[in-house]
């Protein structure tokens, strides 16, 4: 059951990083860019296979989507879904940790990522509740930008996958 714990991290850590608005397709390769083409902050700490805070992530994703003063507010509200979401992760984690391996069954496993799925779905919809108040608040401009960030690393177009 060990084998779980570190997909299920890097999903989250790249959920959280995207506001969680694209969890289910935040695990497209990251191969699909060329070397040639840079990447945005936000996209780069999405594919990287280092480990980043719940507060990094907050911060690249507040910089890369441009957040002005007078949105601080919504923005606040994000962040601390975010920050919510990864502690109520970290919980969940530490917990199914402490069970050892060899008292854990196929069922046990399959609990276990249907708590984990549940876990993340919850997250996803608080975290979606604040961004959609700040994405109403922003300029066509900026809703721009936030689209394109956000489809950096958001699953892949029907089609495009080879």
């Amino acid at each position: 059951m060990t084998f779980f714990f570190a997909p299920v991290a890097r999903s989250f850590a790249i959920a959280s990083l995207t506001g969680a608005a694209l969890l289910a397709g935040s695990l497209a390769p990251a191969s699909a860019q060329t070397p040639a083409e840079p990447k945005s902050p936000a996209a780069a700490a999405a594919t990287s296979n280092k480990p980043e805070t719940v507060e990094q992530r907050i911060v690249t994703l507040k910089t890369a989507l441009k957040v002005t003063a007078d949105q601080e507010p919504k923005w606040t509200a994000v962040a601390q879904a975010m920050r919510d979401s990864s502690v109520q992760m970290e919980k969940l984690v530490a917990t199914k940790r402490a069970i050892p391996p060899e008292k854990t069954t196929a069922v046990d496993d399959l609990k276990t990522y249907q708590e984990f799925t549940e876990m993340r779905l919850d997250g996803l919809k608080k975290v979606n509740s604040a961004f959609k108040s700040l994405y109403d608040s922003m300029p066509a401009a900026q809703q721009k930008n936030a689209d394109a960030v956000f489809e950096k690393y958001g699953p892949s177009k029907p089609g495009t996958q080879g």
